[in-house]
């Protein structure tokens, strides 16, 4: 092959629970999970989308003493409030239009076990006393019956947003934010795990070539494609990945993988069907280029600004016009508000 098309290296990895890493930020944030999963504490995992937090939550499960019993997980906000409390707590017959038999929630069902809630931070208002109740007393009741059941249960939740901030807004009770972030963990998001988006793309294409209903197989990366999975900021994370490196399989030919088959995105182009305001879509795409360097230089701006190409006092200008912090976020005007107290810096 060219001396422009590499090819697959050979690293060593960890794969932990189907989380694939070389980084030794999600090697430290393994050992950190090993540690957690020792007690019965509630756990509150934070991270971006894409992230791979119920592969956390299911880690957690299977290390911890509940192993053998079982897990049980659903995504908050995908249910109206009605809804999601009768997946949660289940129902009685005739509890409400179309409760035609008595059904168990999931509560009952991961009983001896872990139940992880993914987006907690979008459960109703309404349900949420419920779910404290469950908390703090390890009872329930379902949608429609009068009398409590008993349940044994560990909490894993997850959210990419901060929980304080819902708490201020009144979307969320101070009480059960104190009840399930009882241990808070940081899942990394991509942009921060050194030398995983090689790794992972790899890994992705290797499980992309086992498969026999994909069109092609991939040999090789072309360097100007390569360079461009380097450059790229990865708002999506590892599900983004893969998803650019399935749709690479599906639009592509030959053995070798090229940058006019990476999604419109990492060719620098926006996507046909988005209507964006160009000059805001690019003042977006640097912020998170210069957040992303800071993440990966561990918050060094001298560092962040040679990987960037522009001169230190460019990135200092340029950060405080986008509204970044000191430390590589942004700002009470930022995309998730404000930072909380308690999340550890890139320092």
């Amino acid at each position: 092959m060219s001396d422009r098309v590499l090819q697959h290296p050979r690293r060593e990895h960890e794969n932990f629970f189907g989380m694939v890493t070389a980084s030794p930020q999600m090697k430290g944030f393994f050992r950190l999970v090993e540690k957690v999963a020792r007690s019965d504490t509630s756990v509150l995992v934070r991270g971006e989308s894409g992230t791979g937090k119920e592969l956390v939550a299911r880690a957690i499960h299977e290390l911890s003493d509940r192993a053998d019993r079982p897990f049980r997980a659903v995504n908050c906000a995908t249910f109206t409030g009605e809804l999601l409390a009768s997946e949660l707590f289940g129902h009685v017959r005739g509890a409400f239009t179309g409760a035609v038999d008595d059904r168990r929630g999931l509560f009952e069902l991961a009983d001896g076990g872990i139940i992880f809630l993914d987006e907690i931070a979008e459960i109703p208002f309404e349900i949420q006393a419920r779910l404290l109740r469950v908390l703090q007393e390890q009872t329930f009741v379902p949608v429609g019956a009068t009398n409590p059941r008993s349940v044994d249960v560990r909490l894993v939740a997850a959210t990419n947003k901060a929980l304080r901030r819902a708490v201020a807004e009144g979307k969320f009770r101070e009480d059960l934010m104190y009840r399930i972030r009882v241990v808070p963990i940081f899942l990394p998001p991509l942009v921060q795990r050194e030398g995983d988006v090689e790794l992972l793309s790899w890994h992705f294409i290797d499980e992309f070539n086992a498969d026999r209903r994909m069109p092609r197989y991939i040999e090789g990366i072309h360097r100007d494609a390569f360079e461009a999975l380097l450059a790229y900021s990865w708002p999506g994370n590892v599900r983004e990945l893969r998803n650019v490196i399935e749709y690479a399989f599906v639009i592509g030919d030959g053995p070798v993988l090229t940058i006019d088959e990476l999604t419109p995105e990492l060719r620098g182009e926006p996507p046909p069907s988005r209507k964006l305001d160009r000059e805001e879509d690019a003042e977006s795409n640097e912020r998170r280029r210069i957040i992303a360097a800071l993440g990966a230089t561990g918050g060094h701006r001298g560092k962040a600004a040679e990987r960037l190409g522009i001169s230190r006092t460019t990135l200092w200008r340029r950060m405080k016009e986008l509204g970044i912090g000191e430390e590589g976020e942004e700002g009470e005007e930022g995309e998730e508000g404000e930072v909380e107290d308690d999340e550890p810096s890139p320092h």
